[in-house]
């Protein structure tokens, strides 16, 4: 997958409705790079309507496997039928895992999706980590996630806009980041506990941020996409 110059813009199309994600692909593709599907509308309509969707801007298919190597591997051969641009994969499924996802991505040569490996979901704290067995804190799980994910293969990772200068100084401009977790000033967290402005997150170093209800929630999402790329530009 290729760098955008500067910080490109992914729209989250976190819906089961394909009449609304096809609406919504059609308005905001001038204004995005690529477009964001997900487990609610993959569980919901399958591949078929994710196929339907490439048509408007390349896809940012977010599935999030974590299985074993064997089965993730098929996973990833199933997806990458689908020609996405990136998939994601769990860190923590550990490093056989990440390899036998980058393997599989490989068999489609030179349009293969870069394949991303999630870190700490931006909606997860420190007591949420620790609840899972987990100390440290999130900064210190990512790192060591990261780690593990690239050494074995991961094209980038998927991270909250809070960890990327670390990761910048541990791994230097060479690993792909995603970042979700991203809230225009005067936008609702929501659910999300790590995150920053568009601007912030380009400051620090990211590639590509994903952005989805104050897009799709605005009453005007290409207005509000094209306001955030704009931000991005100055």
């Amino acid at each position: 997958m290729a760098r955008p110059a500067g910080a490109g813009l992914i729209a989250a199309l976190d819906t089961q409705d394909p009449a609304q994600a096809e609406a919504w692909a059609g308005a905001l593709a001038p204004h995005v790079g690529l477009l964001k599907l997900g487990l609610e509308f993959f569980v919901a309509q399958g591949p078929a309507a994710v196929a339907r969707l490439a048509r408007h801007r390349p896809l940012f298919l977010d599935l999030k496997f974590h299985d074993i190597p064997n089965t993730v591997a098929g996973a990833v051969r199933s997806a990458g039928a689908l020609r996405p641009a990136m998939l994601t994969v769990h860190a923590a499924g550990g490093p056989a895992m990440v390899a036998a996802a980058r393997a599989a991505a490989e068999e489609f040569g030179a349009d293969r999706p870069a394949i991303l490996a999630v870190t700490v979901l931006t909606s997860m704290d420190a007591a949420t980590l620790s609840a899972t067995g987990v100390s440290g804190g999130p900064p210190q799980q990512v790192l060591r996630l990261a780690r593990l994910a690239l050494e074995s293969g991961a094209d980038g990772l998927v991270c909250s806009p809070r960890e990327v200068p670390l990761l910048r100084a541990a791994h230097g401009p060479g690993p792909l980041l995603v970042v979700p977790g991203i809230r225009p000033a005067c936008s609702a967290a929501g659910d999300q506990s790590r995150t920053a402005t568009p601007e912030e997150a380009a400051k620090a170093g990211a590639d590509w941020l994903v952005v989805g209800r104050p897009i799709t929630g605005a009453p005007d999402p290409a207005a509000a996409a094209a306001a955030i790329a704009a931000s991005l530009r100055r």
